[in-house]
């Protein structure tokens, strides 16, 4: 597979840093006080404090391979998390647990190389996941809460590509992403520019044997002819749009070409 990084992307891992303290703060700042066994809309069969519970064990898990710098996928997902009695407390439990993760974050070396289950085998890799991870499920806590999320530019559309960029190396935990073929057809995934967002698109091309990522503009192997199918949006819509968290079919989208092949692309892309 070609070069697949664009300009920008990575974003600085300073960045990753800071936003992970604000966006876990968000979070356990939404779910306090809220009824731990309320249901999560985007997250089927959770409730609350199921989520809860998976974003804080989550970040711990995180920063025991971040501590270690395993360089082989590890045998167990079992760490110390701590857990308080009553999911009531699981709000402050997340937030307890901030300072810890920001400790274990500055003390890491981003371009230290350590087992990662995508395409970039640097430690940076998991500040990068940990970040979308915990972003996304903040707006799944605060829909649940009926509030109404919002997301900064910049980082949404840094989450597209760092979506776009692992997701072929995904089956290990979402199965049907393997299963995800084509005979050449191409979907673009375009940013609005109108929202800060640098107007940025992404190719992905269906193949006989899976899918890939094509270069970006300027690559040896960009295909320059008119997608099969397109969708336009801003940052923040794409991002929850590649999360399940939409649809294409939502007005915030500008949608073009085969809507079958999108059909195709959603269906087997849960995540």
């Amino acid at each position: 597979m070609g070069k697949t990084s664009r300009a920008g992307h990575p974003l600085p891992y300073d960045t990753y840093r800071q936003a992970i303290e604000r966006e876990t703060l968000r979070f356990a700042e939404a779910v306090s006080g809220a009824d731990p066994a309320a249901a999560v809309p985007c997250c089927p069969d959770w409730t609350l404090a199921d989520l809860t519970r998976h974003v804080g064990a989550l970040q711990r898990w995180f920063s025991v391979l971040l501590t270690q710098l395993v360089q082989e996928p590890p045998r167990s997902r079992d760490v110390e998390l701590g857990l308080p009695e009553t999911a009531r407390e699981y709000a402050d439990w997340v937030a307890a647990g901030v300072p810890q993760v920001a400790a274990v974050l500055r003390a890491t070396d981003p371009q230290a190389a350590m087992w990662a289950w995508g395409e970039d085998q640097h430690a940076r890799f998991w500040a990068r996941r940990m970040l979308f991870e915990t972003l996304v499920h903040r707006v799944d806590a605060e829909r649940a809460v009926g509030r109404e999320p919002d997301i900064d530019a910049e980082l949404a559309v840094d989450g597209v590509d760092e979506f776009l960029v692992n997701l072929r190396h995904a089956g290990l935990f979402a199965p049907a992403v393997t299963k995800l073929n084509g005979a050449g057809e191409t979907i673009a995934f375009r940013c609005a520019a109108s929202d800060g967002a640098s107007g940025e698109e992404w190719r992905v091309r269906l193949d006989a044997d899976g899918f890939r990522l094509l270069p970006p503009a300027g690559g040896d192997d960009v295909e320059s002819e008119r997608p099969t199918a397109a969708v336009r949006g801003q940052a923040a819509d794409l991002l929850l749009l590649l999360y399940g968290r939409r649809t294409y079919q939502d007005p915030a989208f500008e949608v073009s070409g085969e809507a079958t092949v999108l059909d195709r692309w959603f269906t087997h892309t849960a995540f």
